[in-house]
């Protein structure tokens, strides 16, 4: 739940982050400028005085990049774990302010009643159609199997016919023959 503390603190803490920001700029300037300086005076002064000053001036520069990276590692998870407490103070905020009285709790129940109907009517029509589309695909097949049946049912009825027909005329020719 958010305070006045941690409210009136988060300008507080952008503030002093711009000001941060501000002087790390003017450092890097004065950083900068020093090294323009002492590129020309390093032409003027002796050759090991020159080197001398690269070499404070490269000291320097990395050790205020290594302060930039050491304070990025600490900032980084800092600003992480503060987004998701304001993620689970607004989470809790807006279940509170749902569940508050018992007026709302029944119109929050009401919601998820109906879109337990809509779930539910969604289901059955699903498996209407499904129902629907398994019953015509056994129809078709069975009307495919009754019409192989009968085809089947026809040839041996002609085949008995051709049958009996041919023994029958074996049979004259058999008499005949006698």
């Amino acid at each position: 739940m958010p305070t006045a503390s941690t409210t009136s603190a988060k300008p507080t803490r952008a503030k002093a982050a711009r000001k941060t920001a501000r002087a790390k700029a003017a450092g890097r300037a004065r950083a900068a400028s020093a090294t323009n300086q002492s590129r020309t005076t390093s032409a003027k002064a002796a050759p090991g005085e020159a080197g001398i000053r690269q070499a404070q001036t490269a000291t320097r520069d990395t050790a205020a990049a290594v302060g930039d990276y050491a304070e990025r590692a600490v900032l980084i998870p800092v600003g992480a774990a503060l987004i998701a407490r304001d993620r689970v103070v607004s989470t809790v905020s807006d279940t509170l302010s749902t569940y508050s009285s018992s007026a709302k709790t029944q119109q929050q129940l009401r919601r998820f009643e109906r879109r337990g109907i809509t779930a539910r009517k969604r289901l059955e029509r699903e498996v209407r159609k499904a129902r629907v589309r398994v019953e015509r695909d056994l129809r078709q097949r069975r009307r495919v199997i009754e019409s192989t049946v009968s085809d089947i049912e026809d040839r041996r009825d002609a085949f008995t016919k051709n049958g009996s027909d041919l023994a029958g005329r074996v049979q004259e020719r058999i008499l005949n023959l006698v």
